[in-house]
């Protein structure tokens, strides 16, 4: 660099020589324009290290007004290394503040903190004060502060004679405040403390005068007084108040506009750059003049603009030049107008264009300083070095003043210093210190050494590497210690050290070294990059339409580097969602259960990890039913039609099918609606045919896909006239409800068909076929019996409705009954065969018709069972029945208990009962096949045998033959060969000789009469306490339970409550105690749920589970699948009856003494049959 810049300057050296001044030092500042500064970075540990001449940072005000009632603080703060020293100048000359006791600095500081109280006077220390900042490489100077006191002098004394002036004419109460520092706030009041009202009429100017444009009556009602708020002390003062007399007059003439304020046609306002314009006009006149404002050649500048004080007063904000310009006020009224100019003319204290900076230079480097400021007139440019002032021109070796610049040439280490530069014209100065220090500082690094950076592939990232030094030095970067610089391509090397990637890869993953270099000394250090993969929404939420109530699923499946910490969260409408207890969040998405209209909304899956997020939106839309329709109203009415009008609700998303109209009438059914018409969709108006004599009241409701709307409210009522019937009652029907009675009855208008007041049917009867006249009644009811009737005759019958307004048309004739009697015959020739055990047919010949006295329903079956061909069963005698419908001659008997002697009737039934007993017959059911043994149990005593136990079936209907016992072992998966003994019927033990140690085995069994084998019941051997199973062992990682002392103490609890258990099962074993055992059924052979504890499994069939593909009693016999065939072949029967108490006749029972039964399970007894059934 330094090189570079020598030969550049030797360029223009050669070039000045042949050339004019001027344009030689163009070219040289344009060169200089060029020249890289140094930029000390923030560092605090730099900074202490480094050396800085002074800076002023903070300082009082130029124009510094204080309280006379607090102690006075004059800022000056600064900084530099070494910290400066300080001190002050007072009025020009030298402040020796070490001769005041009152005054001191404060700490660390250049601030003076002047003591008032105590009784300090404060107009002692007013004065032009600056102070000096100073250390070994320079001076700094603060602004120069005219420190003044607020002064609130008092009101002269003063007697104000009344004012006394013609209603109608201007008026100026003039105020003439003390003149304070700062000036005081001027506003108006009553004595009373009231403030005036203000108004366009009357208003007060700039100068605090009270203007009355013209003067009211009313303005004699107060009294007016001038008040004066001090800025500090907050305290106001009150002149005498004026006292205001108007002379009425019949009439006030009307007059043309003229100016109070300003006087004459022209006046001129001079304003510097950036305060605020103020343009005040107050004129007088009757009627009140209205003030518009103009500018000359120009718009007024709207947006700075403000109008004030009732339009009186413009304000233009923070004036520039070009604000500058003729300006004028027009007042004017219906009399006539008048408009008054103003001048602004718009100067400027001096500002800055080019505020000089401080400069950072290495030894033999070439600066700067520039100091332009504009204003009005032109500010004038003063340079100072550590405050002493230096001309343009003065021989320097390392720098010369051009004007506004002073240039630097090959600094050396000695040249820091601070400069001033003080810009000023008539309108006031600007005052700025730049500092050029020079450093010379060897390479190092700023940031954190060794850094790790985490960067998502295919993004854009920066390796930082913060670095300073003095001279500037060099950057390089290498990748993974090769050798070659990285620069170009997809690297770029920021001015600042910075490795920008464009498009970070996965092969740009390493370790990256950055080496900065000057003529001090190197420095490096090192950035470890890793790549990773990004993170996305592979399937996010779609736009989706559900229906209120409904459950909605928000897809949201993420992919994303592994090791990165990944988090979902959902945003609802810009807001993050509250996950409450109808939703559930997991890894696919976002499940609403039960959604509501609140639900609806934008919906925003974001995935986010540590480096980078992806995000999906959706948007929910919620279905409900409508809401209802308003402002229903009626119109068109005639005698029988009205229209109804309605405004449609929101259709919530799911469009409006159509619209239902409901009435509701107060006469005959007050509060209750009915359908009236259905409208379309696209409708929202109908013409309703009505009934007449009926008060209408209506609604609307609105349908759509799910349902309809809540009502409407109601329209006001609509009342039609009357007229006779249009309609008879329907469903005319006459019975008889005892055998000389004929009960009339039908269904009686409702409020819309009785179309008048007093609504009354005439009922009209006679026999039929016997030409006899009608008989007739008039009722309000719906029904007549007549009485005295011969039993089960036809009569015609009629129902004429009528009300006050005339009849209904002639009703149609019906036919109607008189009462039933009792059949008096029975069905004879009773023929009775056997089907299967549970099932008989039946066959009769119909009784005559003349004897039914009635309308036949049924003939009836009425059976019990007398007695079981098992010797010593107790059986229940009550009787069950089977009806056979209509006019029939067989019929079947269902659902008989096998080996049983029944007895049988028949009886036909009508109406009203049932006729005389046939002859009852007697027959037997045949042997059936037996139920499942009643329990199943099975147990190992020890490992080389296995014992299975078993209980006769509850219901053998039969004598036992055998039972079938399948065995077959298996372990796992695979099955051995199954095994079948035929066992004894009095056997229910059976043991087995394990001849493999390893193998389970799998035990069926059934009971067998001489019709066949019964139901099936299966077991399987139990798992022994030393087999594991894989869902039961531990893995490596698992803690071993088993040495816990929680484990152990409870599986001591277990094995003591096991072994009382135990104790109490045996117990009751030897009393005789039965166990429960769960049923198991032929077509449910694989494994079975095992129970551990005593080595023992009971199975039951205390539920009385029938076969697959068997009917079940309710007493709990079995019917068989021979039977259903035989029903099939037959094609009739019905419904098996029952008693009174809900069991099935026929049921039967087994009279035991619970001792000796219960205690009857082994194998010892001598007969299966009677062990079981036999009675003490």
């Amino acid at each position: 660099m330094t090189d570079f810049l020598e030969r550049r300057l030797t360029v223009i050296h050669y070039y000045c020589l042949g050339s004019n001044m001027p344009s030689c030092l163009v070219l040289l500042l344009l060169f200089l324009h060029l020249v890289c500064t140094i930029k000390v970075p923030l560092d605090p540990n730099i900074q202490r290290d480094l050396i800085q001449p002074p800076t002023i940072i903070k300082q009082s005000a130029k124009n510094y007004i204080v309280d006379p009632r607090d102690n006075i603080l004059i800022e000056c703060e600064a900084q530099g290394n070494p910290y400066p020293m300080f001190s002050w100048t007072k009025n020009g000359k030298f402040y020796n503040v070490a001769k005041d006791p009152r005054v001191s600095f404060r700490r660390r500081s250049g601030t003076l903190e002047i003591e008032i109280h105590g009784g300090g006077r404060p107009e002692d220390y007013e004065g032009e004060y600056q102070c000096s900042a100073r250390n070994q490489h320079g001076t700094a100077l603060s602004n120069k502060i005219l420190l003044q006191v607020s002064r609130s002098p008092l009101w002269p004394k003063e007697n104000l004679d009344p004012v006394v002036v013609n209603e109608g004419a201007f008026l100026i109460l003039q105020c003439n405040p003390p003149h304070g520092l700062p000036p005081p706030v001027i506003f108006w009041m009553s004595s009373l403390m009231e403030p005036i009202v203000q108004d366009k009429r009357v208003s007060q100017g700039l100068n605090g005068d009270l203007y009355f444009s013209n003067v009211l009556r009313q303005d004699t009602q107060t009294d007016y007084s001038c008040n004066a708020r001090s800025h500090f002390t907050h305290t106001i003062q009150q002149k005498n108040p004026y006292t205001l007399k108007v002379l009425t007059t019949r009439g006030v003439p009307e007059r043309t506009p003229t100016f109070l304020l300003p006087t004459g046609t022209s006046s001129s306002k001079l304003v510097l750059r950036d305060e605020d314009l103020l343009l005040e006009c107050i004129a007088s006149g009757v009627p009140t003049p209205d003030i518009m404002w103009y500018k000359k050649g120009g718009e007024l500048p709207s947006r700075k603009l403000k109008f004030e004080n009732f339009n009186k007063t413009l304000r233009i904000i923070g004036v520039s030049e070009e604000d500058s310009g003729e300006y004028f006020c027009q007042a004017s009224n219906k009399m006539g107008s008048i408009r008054h100019t103003i001048s602004v003319r718009v100067k400027a204290a001096p500002y800055w264009l080019d505020e000089p900076k401080n400069l950072i230079l290495a030894p033999g480097e070439n600066g700067r300083l520039v100091c332009r400021a504009s204003g009005s007139p032109k500010p004038t440019i003063q340079w100072f070095m550590n405050g002493d002032a230096t001309e343009v021109g003065a021989p320097n070796p390392n720098f010369e003043i051009a004007g506004d610049t002073i240039i630097f040439r090959e600094v050396q280490s000695g040249n820091s210093a601070v400069y001033q530069c003080n810009a000023s014209n008539e309108h006031g100065y600007l005052l700025a210190n730049a500092f050029v220090s020079i450093l010379d500082v060897p390479s190092r690094m700023l940031g954190p050494r060794n850094q790790l950076i985490r960067v998502i592939e295919y993004n854009r990232t920066q390796l930082d590497c913060p670095f300073f030094g003095s001279p500037i030095p060099t950057l390089r970067w290498f990748k993974n210690g090769q050798g070659s610089n990285l620069d170009g391509g997809n690297y770029r090397v920021h001015e600042n050290g910075t490795l920008e990637i464009n498009t970070v890869r996965k092969e740009d993953q390493g370790k990256y070294t950055c080496v900065a270099t000057n003529i001090l000394g190197n420095a490096e250090n090192t950035v470890r990059l890793e790549v990773k993969e990004p993170t996305r929404i592979v399937k996010g939420p779609e736009d989706q339409i559900a229906k209120r109530g409904s459950s909605v699923h928000l897809d949201c499946r993420v992919r994303s580097d592994s090791s990165l910490r990944l988090t979902v969260t959902w945003i609802k409408d810009d807001t993050q969602l509250y996950i409450n207890s109808r939703m559930k969040k997991d890894e696919d998405g976002l499940t609403i259960f039960g959604v509501a209209e609140k639900d609806q909304g934008a919906y925003t899956c974001v995935a986010k990890t540590e480096l980078d997020q992806d995000s999906s939106k959706a948007y929910l839309t919620i279905q409900d039913k409508p809401d209802p329709p308003q402002d229903l109203e009626l119109t068109e009415p005639s005698v029988r039609s009205v229209r109804l009008t309605w405004v449609p609700g929101d259709d919530n998303n799911s469009p409006i099918t159509g619209f239902i109209v409901q009435f509701e009438e107060d006469r005959h059914q007050p509060g209750t609606w009915h359908n009236l018409a259905s409208v379309p969709a696209n409708v929202n108006s109908v013409i309703l045919q009505l009934s007449p004599y009926v008060n209408y009241q209506f609604r609307v409701l609105a349908l759509n896909e799910l349902g309809s709307s809540m009502p409407s409210p109601s329209s006001e009522r609509f009342q039609t006239a009357g007229a006779p019937p249009e309609t008879n009652p329907g469903d005319v029907k006459g019975a008889g409800t005892s055998k000389n009675n004929m009960e009339i009855t039908w269904t009686p208008l409702n409020s819309t068909q009785a179309y008048g007041p007093n609504l009354r049917y005439n009922v009209k009867w006679r026999q039929r076929h016997t030409g006899e006249p009608w008989s007739n009644i008039t009722v309000w009811d719906n029904k007549h019996v007549v009485w005295n009737t011969p039993v089960y005759t036809q009569y015609e019958l009629r129902v004429q409705a009528e009300n006050e307004f005339g009849k209904a048309p002639e009703p149609s004739t019906m036919i109607g009954y008189s009462g039933e009697d009792y059949p008096k015959a029975a069905p004879t020739d009773i023929k009775l065969r056997v089907m299967n055990s549970t099932a008989i047919s039946l066959q009769w010949t119909r009784v005559a018709p003349a004897s039914i006295q009635g309308s036949l329903l049924e003939y009836r079956a009425y059976f019990w069972r007398e007695s079981s061909l098992l010797k010593g069963v107790w059986v229940s005698r009550k009787k069950q029945q089977q009806s056979f419908m209509g006019d029939r001659v067989r019929g079947i008997v269902s659902q008989l208990i096998p080996y049983s002697i029944y007895k049988l009737y028949l009886v036909a039934v009508n109406g009203r009962g049932d006729g005389p007993k046939s002859d009852v017959k007697e027959f037997t059911t045949p042997e059936g096949v037996p139920s499942a043994p009643k329990y199943f149990r099975v147990y190992e005593p020890n490992r080389e045998m296995i014992v299975v136990e078993w209980g006769h079936p509850e219901h053998p209907n039969g004598n036992l033959t055998a039972y079938n016992l399948r065995i077959q072992p298996f372990n796992g998966t695979r099955t051995g060969k199954a095994v079948f003994e035929t066992l004894s019927r009095n056997q229910t033990k059976y043991t087995l000789q394990r001849t493999d140690p390893v193998s389970r085995y799998r035990f069926a069994i059934n009971a067998r009469t001489q019709v066949g084998a019964g139901e099936v019941i299966t077991a399987e051997s139990p798992v022994r306490l030393d087999e594991v199973s894989p869902t039961s062992a531990y893995t490596k990682n698992q803690v071993d339970i088993a040495t816990q002392g929680w484990f152990i103490g409870l599986m001591c609890a277990v094995a003591l409550l096991v072994l009382i258990l135990l104790i109490v099962c045996f117990i009751k074993r030897s009393r005789g105690g039965k166990y429960p055992v769960r049923e198991k059924k032929e077509v449910a052979l694989g494994p079975d749920d095992n129970k551990e504890g005593d080595g023992s499994f009971d199975y039951s069939d205390e539920d009385n589970k029938p076969l697959q593909g068997s009917q079940t009693s309710l007493d709990g016999t079995i019917k068989q699948q021979e039977s259903d065939d035989s029903l099939v072949d037959y094609g009739e029967g019905g419904e098996g009856q029952f008693n009174e108490d809900g069991s099935f006749i026929g049921q039967y029972t087994v009279k035991k003494d619970k001792d000796e039964t219960e205690g009857n399970e082994s194998s010892e007894a001598t007969s299966p049959v009677n062990a079981i059934y036999s009675l003490a």
